[in-house]
């Protein structure tokens, strides 16, 4: 019994009959939910299922994951079912050169998903990860596979403080969230991001025709911000973030020059400048 995921009231396990019922329908995005209870990383499960054959619109969501990866190959874990952690499958139709919006596009509506049903002001942190004020609540990871795009979510929902692994993330739960039960927010973020992609690519990938730049900005904590950016190579560029240009890529004003930057570790600098 001890083993049983319903031993934890607070964390009670998902339903992909449930989540399928919902989510699954015909002329829908979402084709296949797949509930695992452990995994290594639901990227890696995907990624796999695109050589196996998968088709767009194939979820992954694991109750636990003990290999998760996050950007330069960094891993991270978290107690079973206190977290949301899924991976989904694109195909998407606009040209590769428009499609570094994915990962911004998934990140926002999850963002906007989260502000709506659990009431907590979440912010975006370019290029992947979401805030509230300046602790860390997710992070999302987009890799290519062949001709399709693995996108996967990590949101913290019920960590406690002791469970965090950092002190500069948070959870829901520890931000006094309206809701902290993993389906509802699953099933409005999956809804949100279906309806994101789906403008996304009805104008071909084109963020401003879309509307998805400029919501991207309004809830952007980088932009305007005084930053520090960790770039490849152990380069370090420090100055303003002025804004996202029109391929995602974050544009940054430093000794009077301006600086695009398709890649990069962000640190917001505080204005006493740390």
């Amino acid at each position: 019994m001890l083993d049983s995921p319903f031993t934890d009231l607070d964390r009670p396990p998902l339903s992909q009959a449930a989540l399928t019922r919902a989510l699954v329908r015909p002329g829908g995005l979402w084709s296949d939910i797949t509930v695992v209870d452990r995994t290594g990383s639901t990227n890696a499960d995907l990624a796999q299922a695109v050589r196996d054959g998968a088709r767009q619109g194939a979820v992954v969501v694991a109750e636990s994951q003990f290999a998760g990866r996050g950007r330069l190959g960094r891993t991270w874990s978290a107690p079973p079912r206190s977290s949301l952690t899924f991976s989904i499958l694109l195909s998407p139709d606009p040209p590769p050169q428009r499609q570094g919006w994915l990962p911004l596009l998934v990140g926002l509506a999850t963002a906007s998903a989260v502000r709506r049903v659990a009431e907590v002001d979440v912010r975006l942190k370019w290029p992947n990860d979401l805030l509230i004020g300046e602790r860390k609540l997710a992070g999302v990871l987009a890799e290519r596979v062949d001709r399709a795009v693995v996108v996967g979510v990590g949101l913290n929902v019920s960590l406690r403080a002791g469970e965090l692994p950092v002190e500069t993330a948070t959870s829901l739960v520890l931000e006094g969230a309206a809701c902290a039960d993993r389906d509802p927010i699953l099933r409005a973020v999956l809804r949100e991001i279906e309806a994101h992609y789906r403008e996304w690519s009805e104008a071909d990938g084109d963020a401003d025709a879309c509307g998805l730049r400029a919501a991207y900005l309004g809830a952007s904590a980088t932009v305007g911000r005084r930053v520090r950016v960790e770039l490849p190579g152990e380069r370090v560029l420090t100055g303003r973030a002025a804004g996202v240009d029109r391929a995602g890529h974050l544009v940054v004003e430093s000794g009077g020059q301006e600086h695009t930057l398709s890649a990069g570790d962000v640190v917001h600098v505080r204005p006493d400048g740390s």
